[in-house]
């Protein structure tokens, strides 16, 4: 069984499709890479699956049944766009109204789960507006944590956080899924953020998703390339060019795709006058993958 099938699914605004005959299945257990440009349809389609939106047309199952079911409904959260918070309420009073939205009946010993989860339990007496940008985005994990939910979406949740708060979003997104059994569907821009915990990736493009696939596929398909420094980058790339296909320059590196023997490629720049002062074999990331990937879609 999956988290999230969709098949087929359709959303349209003024006869323009957000969402275009879209087909996604996210693993149960899965940290799920949703991703795509700006407009590609991404929130549009977690706002379908949590029921904000009405589709035009296709299925959605969640669990192995409909998505409007509601037991099926009680086992998702979803923090899209902001927390939704009161400003001038303590972490603790938000938290707290939003199990009475829910009807919890054990609410302080969800609270506590949930401020534990998210690394918030000294600050449940903090006023929701003096928090900082990342606990905010905590505060709205955990308020999409209440009741206990199987799936979590999150939309954009580490934009404009600094490093400790990506670290620490890293961090808590990983535990929910080891430790608590939460598959998470997690939409981002920061893409070499999203590549250090993801287990599976769909890429979206014009509301159609053009390509799922797992980390281990995507590390698989990820080009090997050799980066190299020498003083003279351009009489370095013209040998380089004459004996191997592909040569780029790039912040400061010259790069050999597909090249596995570093030691011939000294060898040859030592011949030729260019002796080499750094060598690094490497995988392309997962953000080169994408861009790679959206320039030959443009091209067809």
């Amino acid at each position: 069984m999956n988290a999230i099938e969709i098949r087929n699914l359709s959303k349209s605004f003024r006869g323009l499709y957000a969402v275009d005959h879209l087909n996604m299945t996210v693993p149960v257990g899965a940290i799920y890479g949703f991703i795509g440009e700006n407009g590609s349809g991404k929130s549009t389609t977690e706002k379908l699956i949590c029921g904000h939106l009405v589709p035009d047309e296709g299925q959605i199952t969640l669990f192995g049944k409909d998505y409007t079911d509601p037991g099926v409904r009680a086992r998702v959260g979803a923090l899209i766009e902001n927390a939704g918070c009161f400003p001038n309420s303590s972490v603790y009073q938000n938290l707290k109204m939003q199990t009475l939205n829910l009807g919890l009946k054990d609410a302080d010993k969800q609270i506590a789960r949930v401020l534990e989860i998210v690394r918030m339990e000294e600050h449940a007496k903090l006023k929701f507006k003096n928090c900082s940008l990342g606990m905010k985005q905590r505060i709205g994990i955990a308020m999409a944590l209440l009741g206990d939910p199987a799936l979590l979406i999150l939309d954009e949740p580490i934009n404009g956080l600094d490093t400790d708060g990506m670290r620490m979003m890293r961090e808590i997104l990983v535990d929910i899924t080891q430790n608590y059994g939460c598959t998470v569907l997690i939409s981002s821009h920061i893409l070499g953020e999203l590549e250090k915990i993801a287990t599976h990736y769909g890429i979206i493009r014009q509301g159609k998703l053009i390509m799922e696939l797992s980390a281990e596929e995507m590390d698989s398909r990820a080009q090997v390339f050799v980066s190299l420094k020498t003083k003279d980058l351009q009489g370095a790339k013209a040998v380089l060019q004459k004996n191997y296909r592909d040569v780029r320059e790039e912040e400061g590196y010259l790069r050999l795709y597909d090249v596995n023997d570093t030691a011939a490629v000294v060898s040859l720049l030592m011949e030729k006058g260019h002796p080499v002062s750094e060598i690094h074999k490497n995988k392309i990331g997962l953000e080169e993958y994408y861009v790679e990937l959206m320039s030959k879609k443009e091209e067809q």
